[in-house]
């Protein structure tokens, strides 16, 4: 292990309860030990057990699965009612225990404004008579109910209800005999979700969702009021010994409903400032709580505490550390923490330990491979949102993800073994096959990996003189040094496994090598547009990310989903000055696309004045400008130095399919990391 990480491998406590290294897995919705959005009272989900287990069997410290609801989301029973979860947690906590690890329950009071509607539960919630029939079954306004009447976060013609001063009174009933479950199941301690990202309890402390005039509205101390009588519950249900953690946004980083801050920005606060912050901090640590485990933001800047790839790498560091002066019980840093940062803060005393979150799914191993000093076998998180947590919003969608998605999440867009260990695993093959791969990008890479793993002897052929394909040209932006991370662990992987590969190598139908099956990973080549000019005035979004094409000053960009949006993002970083053109009626209006991702995209061109023309069509490219037309029928003249298309991709094998011969990734259907992995074992596995 190097110097450098010492100090994340020693002990703390938090109380009187020792842990026995600073590093902890970050609570995430997906993992949650009593399942996620399941009826019934006996539920213990297996599959985030055994991932759990997993990483607490690979040197974690302190694990924190995902939320326990105090109320079932689906069946509105109370979650202390459904004892058979807790006896099977007992039985999971003795196999915790024996890792050496220390486990909490996260428990919430609910979501309030920001749950996650999507358009079914929308119109549940928006319509009284509706939501009275699905009552026993989902009961989406009390799912939706907030401190005031305000707009859900997700559903744009949706606001909540009020939560009654009887349902607050029963919440925290509830967060007392819950944890007392917990405890008496042989759990380390719970944390209460949250006074952070803008969820209930956040929304009860905060002055521009708060509109009460009870004793839980207007003054700090009302607004504090809810969050502190739940942690006096607890300690007078299970003792002022037992450790209760509290998870905490430091600044809310917001400037209006759906309206974030960008990193460094000057901008008013209207949520939790920093000033407030550091009086809340002492107060709730004088009112009980024994940690705050610490990041920014709320669901209008939800990027702060799911930063996507944009965000700085550490981006909550400096506010978290400033809060630690304000109190004497541990604080816990998270957001796209990197280790050595976080042991530079935890030695200085800066903070106390340091989360992890998505890091995990990527690789629940990678702290016994920092420890080792093997970080090149580290698997990177590439902060892509895309199968972890894959919340869409769009304007005038709800939620606009996928039920399956909704139901199980937490899976890794790079691991595809992450909640589906059953799914996909790998068996040793009994028939050795030797597998030609050609097109040696990350889809192609993936399968030679677990073919190799499973016994099979796979070769890759690549036309041009580098591994990584499409990605590489993903991967150049500044922004993206985690893409190129990932480049670099599969070539690691390749070398380690001795996969033979052939650079410079194309191979054409009537040239195909020996092999006995065929994978095709030839990907996908642009789509044109049939518009005077396009062919001679305008470039593809591959050759500029690749560098093959300069750019000027002046730069638009036909196409506005996550590509399109991405160069944006990286020309206005250089100096340029981008102009985006968008056919649909807001960027990156697709299904499966993280608002944490977009969102960040959407505010950082408005705060920065990125021009952004929707609902627009291109009429033709000139030399030195583009002509659009716009909804209402009337053509825009941009002038422009350069122009780029972003409009898509359509699938290029080198061949078709058959019983022996295999299609992977953007040459069978565009898709992005997450279809290249797990097609590569969807593949891989039944060869």
């Amino acid at each position: 292990m190097k110097q450098e990480y010492e100090s994340l491998f020693t002990p703390w406590k938090i109380g009187n309860l020792e842990i026995k290294n600073r590093i902890v897995l970050a609570p995430m919705g997906g993992t949650c030990i009593f399942g996620w959005m399941e009826p019934g009272g006996s539920h213990f989900d297996k599959e985030a057990a055994r991932l759990l287990l997993k990483i607490a069997k690979h040197d974690c410290g302190l694990i924190i699965p995902g939320i326990a609801p105090v109320k079932d989301m689906l069946g509105g029973k109370w979650l202390y009612q459904n004892t058979g979860k807790f006896d099977q947690l007992a039985d999971f906590m003795k196999e915790i225990h024996a890792t050496g690890a220390k486990m909490f329950v996260q428990i919430t009071a609910g979501f309030g404004r920001s749950f996650a509607l999507t358009a079914p539960l929308a119109m549940l919630a928006g319509n009284k008579f509706l939501n009275a029939i699905a009552k026993p079954y989902i009961d989406a306004e009390y799912l939706t109910a907030a401190p005031s009447v305000l707009p859900n976060r997700w559903a744009d013609d949706v606001t909540t209800r009020a939560v009654t001063e009887k349902e607050i009174k029963d919440i925290i009933y509830a967060f007392g005999e819950t944890a007392r479950l917990c405890k008496e199941a042989g759990v380390d301690g719970v944390e209460v979700h949250a006074v952070h990202e803008g969820y209930l309890l956040d929304q009860f402390t905060l002055e521009y969702t708060n509109k009460r005039t009870d004793e839980y509205g207007g003054s700090f101390e009302n607004r504090y009021r809810f969050a502190v009588e739940i942690v006096k519950e607890i300690k007078k249900t299970c003792g002022e010994e037992y450790p209760v953690s509290l998870r905490y946004s430091v600044r809310s980083m917001t400037k209006a409903f759906r309206y974030g801050a960008m990193p460094g920005e000057d901008f008013v606060e209207i949520g939790r400032d920093m000033e407030e912050s550091e009086k809340a901090a002492k107060y709730l640590q004088d009112a009980g709580y024994d940690m705050l485990n610490c990041d920014n933001g709320t669901y209008d800047a939800w990027y702060w505490a799911h930063p996507p790839q944009y965000m700085p790498q550490n981006c909550n560091l400096e506010d978290v550390t400033h809060i630690r002066k304000f109190v004497d019980i541990p604080v816990v840093c998270a957001g796209k923490m990197e280790p050595a940062a976080g042991a530079a803060a935890v030695e200085k005393g800066g903070i106390d330990a340091v989360a992890f979150g998505r890091q995990f799914l990527a690789d629940p191993k990678w702290v016994t491979k920092l420890k080792r000093g093997r970080e090149e076998e580290i698997r990177p998180c590439i902060c892509c949102h895309s199968a972890c947590f894959n919340l869409t919003k769009h304007n005038g969608s709800a939620n606009d993800q996928d039920l399956s998605e909704s139901a199980g999440m937490c899976k890794c867009a790079v691991n595809p073994r992450s909640m589906q260990s059953k799914k996909y695993r790998v068996i040793p093959t009994k028939i050795p096959k030797k597998v030609a791969i050609i097109g040696g990008g990350i889809g192609g890479m993936e399968a030679a990996r677990i073919l190799a793993l499973r016994g099979h002897i796979p070769e890759i052929y690549e036309k041009s003189g580098e591994l990584g394909g499409v990605f590489i040209a993903a991967a150049a932006p500044s922004f993206k040094e985690k893409d190129r991370q990932l480049i670099e662990w599969q070539k690691h992987q390749l070398k380690k496994l001795g996969v033979k590969i052939h650079l410079n190598y194309e191979i054409k139908p009537a040239t195909l090598p020996s092999a006995d099956e065929f994978i095709i990973a030839t990907g996908a080549v642009a789509n044109s547009i049939p518009v005077p000019g396009a062919s001679e005035y305008a470039m593809d979004a591959t050759d500029y990310l690749l560098g093959n094409k300069q750019v000027g000053d002046r730069v638009v960009i036909i196409g506005g989903g996550l590509t399109g949006c991405e160069i944006a993002l990286d020309l206005y970083n250089k100096g340029k000055k981008p102009t985006i053109v968008e056919m649909k009626d807001d960027l990156i209006a697709v299904k499966n696309m993280c608002l944490a991702n977009t969102s960040y995209l959407r505010d950082f061109f408005k705060t920065n004045g990125v021009q952004t023309y929707l609902n627009a069509s291109v009429s033709r490219i000139n030399e030195d400008s583009v002509d659009i037309t716009l909804s209402d029928e009337s053509v825009q003249h941009i002038e422009a130095d350069s122009v780029i298309l972003s409009v898509g991709y359509h699938p290029a094998p080198l061949m078709q399919a058959d019983e022996n011969v295999h299609l992977l990734g953007d040459c069978r259907s565009v898709g992005n990391v997450r279809s290249a992995f797990w097609g590569a074992w969807d593949i891989a596995m039944k060869i």
